[in-house]
């Protein structure tokens, strides 16, 4: 099957592209509002960009023509937000977090999770999560002939709870070892984005020699 997207509607090629660019890892960003309430939305095209600086970017689209969404409205202003790696139980909350409220109105509330400080940060982060970064805003890209904007966010500190990390000696090529965090991804069991309602988490997970 080839299928043509130049003629094809933007509403069925989103649908395409969801359903096929599988599994996405999810952003789950919180944001601080001018009036100080914090605004939590996921974004599953999202992806890590480099490492020296070490930036993550995500793409935001419009509420409406002209209107953008409050995730990208915050940032603009206040350029610092905590990105969150969703485990599967937070998979109903993600859900229900990307539905649109008001720009004055707090995703936190209806969903009841908590937050705790984030040390050394002045946006908090979500108790419940095992995995979230600090951000700050790095540049804005706006992509010409589309009502998206690419996020990329500097990071500033990374939370990682300590029951999926660990530190484990690294033997380097010379012979010599060194000491890595090692993130147990099974602990994580993070919350992927598939096409229309669907997620995935992770089933099996391989380790594969790298070639010498």
């Amino acid at each position: 099957m080839i299928l043509s997207l130049s003629d094809t509607p933007a509403p069925q090629i989103y649908h395409l592209m969801t359903q096929t660019l599988i599994p996405r890892p999810i952003a789950w960003v919180l944001s601080e509002h001018k009036d100080g309430h914090l605004n939590l939305a996921p974004f599953s095209y999202f992806t890590a960009i480099s490492s020296a600086p070490p930036l993550l970017m995500l793409s935001v689209g419009n509420k409406a023509a002209g209107e953008g969404k409050d995730t990208k409205v915050n940032i603009r202003q206040n350029e610092r937000f905590v990105v969150h790696i969703p485990s599967l139980e937070h998979a109903q909350a993600v859900t229900d977090s990307s539905r649109a409220l008001p720009a004055d109105e707090s995703e936190l509330q209806l969903l009841g999770l908590d937050t705790v400080p984030f040390e050394n940060f002045p946006v908090p982060r979500i108790a419940s999560c095992a995995i979230a970064f600090a951000c700050r805003l790095h540049h804005i890209h706006s992509i010409p002939g589309a009502p998206q904007d690419l996020i990329f966010g500097e990071i500033e500190h990374v939370y990682m709870d300590d029951a999926v990390a660990q530190s484990t000696l690294h033997k380097k090529s010379d012979g010599t070892e060194t000491e890595r965090l090692t993130v147990d991804a099974m602990k994580v069991n993070p919350l992927s984005r598939l096409g229309a309602d669907q997620y995935g988490s992770l089933g099996t997970v391989l380790t594969v020699p790298r070639p010498k």
